[in-house]
């Protein structure tokens, strides 16, 4: 997984951004709106890949929008020769999607391709005051969440942070923090999630004994295809929640986009519920009603995760799970996308464990062995 750290601009400058798109209507409508933010220089536009990599080297910008279905040469092939040529650290890519299954899926390769994002392609029919709106609420925050800003000789990030505390140190032994043996694995992601997702979603063992519940920051048929792709390289069952779904041992299931999910227990069975709820953080589906849903419904037995993304979603589940004897687990800010997710509750001082992406599915694993003995020694005294 290719990730860096923030890149500062100093002070007095702003971020630089070549607009690439076939259409001169979305050029003018996405140069337009994010000249509005004065964090913001768009210092060029090219109607194909071809031209945009002409023109990096002359206008040398931080930060590309990249549209996928361009004549001569498209975005992916674009994204392809300009990893050849560029770090993250000098160029940062985002990508604009239909949300159509060809979409979608164009998405996820230029994603696995070296894409850092995406956002909904900005429409020239219909309302202008509207793909406004869009792109001023979803472009211009994706774009800042990958610079920092130098204010009187210090950085500063663009986005809002939380007084960063110290990690909690690693516990050896997890009957000083969870007081239950696990039950359940639930992980919260966004910016960055897919390729994350795509690395350690295959590092479970097929007898894994607890069933995973992933709230990604995904729109409608984007989550489809992400199970879809994630089933094909797992040892585990990857599927997209549906309602009512049970949740078991050895399955994976993903929340649709544009649909909450909350954990439900009965005396039979536990399961899944869907549904279109208000908005939390800005999301739906949101992680922190995922991690609510979890404490009420199973209690302490939830081992808990916190991946790559932007904002602070999940941070206040993870406080209440944290509360109730949960354990919580963050990814690193040297291997996340954006450390905002994590960052969060890292500063709030909720992450039993701090880890390097790597090292995150080993100790699920070694968290589950609690299960696994525990189920075993049950088993023992009912004979």
């Amino acid at each position: 997984m290719n990730v860096i750290s923030k890149k500062t601009i100093r002070r007095g400058s702003r971020i630089r951004v070549l607009v690439v798109d076939d259409s001169v209507v979305i050029r003018r409508l996405v140069t337009h709106a994010l000249e509005e933010d004065a964090a913001i220089e768009v210092v060029g536009s090219a109607p194909n890949g071809l031209v945009a990599l002409a023109k990096i080297p002359q206008l040398n910008p931080d930060l590309i929008t990249l549209d996928i279905e361009m004549p001569e040469m498209d975005g992916i092939e674009t994204l392809r020769r300009l990893r050849q040529l560029y770090t993250l650290r000098d160029v940062r890519v985002i990508m604009f999607s239909t949300l159509t299954a060809r979409g979608a899926s164009a998405t996820f390769d230029a994603l696995s391709a070296g894409a850092d994002d995406y956002v909904s392609k900005a429409s020239n029919e219909g309302s202008l005051a509207r793909s406004m709106d869009t792109l001023r609420n979803e472009l211009i925050p994706k774009i800042k969440q990958f610079f920092s800003f130098e204010e009187g000789g210090r950085t500063a990030t663009v986005l809002p942070r939380i007084a960063v505390q110290a990690p909690r140190p690693f516990l050896p032994s997890l009957a000083r923090s969870m007081r239950s043996a696990p039950e359940l694995v639930v992980i919260g992601v966004s910016t960055g999630g897919p390729n994350a997702l795509g690395a350690i979603m295959p590092m479970f063992p097929a007898d894994f004994p607890l069933p995973i519940l992933i709230v990604q920051h995904m729109p409608p048929m984007f989550t489809r295809l992400l199970a879809e792709r994630l089933d094909s390289i797992c040892k585990l069952c990857v599927e997209e929640a549906v309602d009512g779904a049970v949740v078991e041992r050895g399955k994976v299931l993903i929340a649709p986009g544009n649909y909450h999910m909350r954990v439900c227990k009965t005396a039979s069975k536990t399961c899944v519920q869907l549904d279109q709820g208000p908005q939390e953080n800005s999301c739906r589906p949101s992680v922190d009603v995922l991690f609510r849903s979890a404490e009420e419904a199973i209690g302490p037995g939830v081992i808990s995760v916190i991946l790559t993304g932007m904002g602070c979603d999940g941070q206040r589940g993870a406080e209440v799970l944290k509360a109730h004897g949960a354990y919580v687990i963050a990814q690193d800010e040297t291997t996340s996308v954006v450390w905002g997710m994590p960052g969060a509750v890292v500063n709030a001082g909720l992450a039993d464990v701090v880890l390097p992406l790597n090292e995150i599915v080993p100790e699920i694993v070694r968290c589950s062995s609690r299960c696994v003995a525990y189920c075993g020694s049950a088993s023992a005294r009912r004979n």
